[in-house]
């Protein structure tokens, strides 16, 4: 039996929508936005949700609130699309696993809506590496007990999936991916895994290219200038040849269809954690309409949508959380940006542009997205270098990186160095276009 305090908005919105019943029946339907009150219920042991929603920070925001507040011995999966996107995990350098002049710049436009034409920079709270998201992907999500989780479980769950649908060369790798075998010995990517686990609860999600419209353009976005300059700490991404499932059904009578996919993860899911074929049924329909959810005596199931996360506080919360952009570059490890080798870095770098100095230097030590030690010149003569280094470092010291703007840097080098302007705009541009500023 649903119980809701009488005044409250969930108990308003619960009766504007019902009219009359104050209780759910064994097999009701009811508005998204009472999902906060129904995946908390200790009796919803077994839920199956896909978003209507697009935005990448909505979905992860969902998904949190149900590791943070469902029950410790429910069973959950979460389906989701994401517009196009480049998601790191929580502990790795977006200066570094990214692209960023190719992405949203949101250092400039933080609090304005970008177009749809936008790529997006996302960091999500598990660990893991960095991966693109389109509208040909599927992210799905499982969250479970700690004590019956293994690392392959739900992987090995999206396989057969996979499998049932006709996708049979797909299997689980040792890094616990997904690959896709169609040349002897040379398999390729279409399913990466992050996991975040807590005192009870277990996630797993991962992404698995479909039918991706980038598949042979998505390493544009995760391919950084400034790579061969930086030495970091966290995380580092592996990269891996990708494909698109839909790649091997070229010669097969049926379409390939992304609906069909989720369909069957979702009763694969069913099959393995023994829930109600009322709960699956509801969830595949579910996505045909409006967010609706649906639930019976141990489950609930069906569709969200984007206004679940901007009425619920506490999704809204972690959605406030993932779009700051503290949370997005200040996370980052300690790391250094150098265009000479340095004892923590003695990698030999790529030449720099013919219309600087020889002699210029620029290193940078960064420490959660601040600079905390730098040295930036460009005289040959060394106690000339020194104090171009220490008159720049006084400006530089404990600023954000992200904050700093192409024009930003040339009036502090302007400023501070003195020299021939024209080398200090091909400084700057050169810097700029490293760090992915505007």
């Amino acid at each position: 039996m649903l119980s809701l305090p009488r005044g409250s908005r969930l108990f308003t919105s619960f009766l504007s929508s019902s009219r009359q019943l104050t209780f759910l029946r064994s097999y009701s339907s009811c508005p998204s936005d009472l999902l906060p009150h129904l995946a908390s219920r200790p009796s919803a042991k077994h839920q199956i949700y896909q978003s209507l929603s697009t935005d990448p920070y909505v979905n992860l925001s969902i998904e949190h609130f149900l590791l943070e507040n469902a029950p410790t011995d429910s069973s959950i999966l979460f389906l989701y699309i994401n517009r196009p996107c480049v998601v790191i995990g929580r502990n790795q350098n977006p200066w570094l696993e990214t692209n960023l002049q190719a992405l949203y710049n949101d250092r400039v436009t933080h609090g304005t809506r970008p177009s749809d034409s936008d790529v997006l920079f996302v960091r999500r709270r598990s660990g893991g590496g960095a991966v693109f998201h389109d509208e040909g992907n599927l992210n799905y999500s499982v969250i479970s007990p700690r004590t019956t989780f293994t690392r392959n479980k739900h992987a090995e769950m999206v396989v057969q999936a996979l499998h049932r649908v006709g996708a049979t060369n797909t299997s689980v790798n040792d890094r616990h991916d997904i690959v896709l075998t169609v040349d002897p010995g040379q398999p390729r990517k279409i399913s990466g895994s992050a996991f975040k686990l807590t005192r009870h609860r277990a996630l797993h999600h991962g992404t698995c290219l479909l039918d991706s419209p980038n598949i042979n353009g998505l390493g544009f976005f995760l391919r950084s200038s400034a790579r061969d300059y930086i030495k970091a700490k966290g995380v580092e991404s592996v990269r891996s040849p990708v494909a698109n499932v839909s790649s091997v059904f070229g010669d097969a009578s049926a379409l390939f269809s992304m609906q069909r996919v989720i369909d069957s993860v979702m009763e694969e899911f069913s099959r393995l954690y023994q829930i109600s074929p009322d709960a699956v049924r509801s969830a595949q329909r579910a996505h045909v309409g409006e967010p609706e959810l649906y639930t019976g005596e141990n489950w609930v199931a069906g569709a969200v949508g984007e206004s679940l996360a901007y009425g619920e506080p506490e999704i809204k919360k972690g959605l406030d959380e993932l779009t700051s952009l503290d949370w997005k570059y200040t996370q980052t490890p300690q790391f250094t940006f150098s265009t000479h080798p340095i004892e923590d870095d003695p990698r030999e770098r790529p030449p720099l542009p013919s219309s600087l100095p020889p002699s210029t230097r620029v290193f940078l030590r960064c420490k959660h997205g601040a600079i905390t030690e730098s040295h930036i010149s460009t005289s040959d003569v060394s106690a000339e270098a020194s104090s171009q280094a220490n008159r720049v470092h006084e400006a530089l010291i404990g600023r954000n990186l992200h904050e700093i703007q192409h024009w930003q840097w040339y009036n502090i080098l302007l400023d501070r160095l003195g020299t021939d302007s024209s080398v200090l705009l091909e400084l700057s541009k050169f810097i700029g276009s490293r760090l992915g500023c505007s």
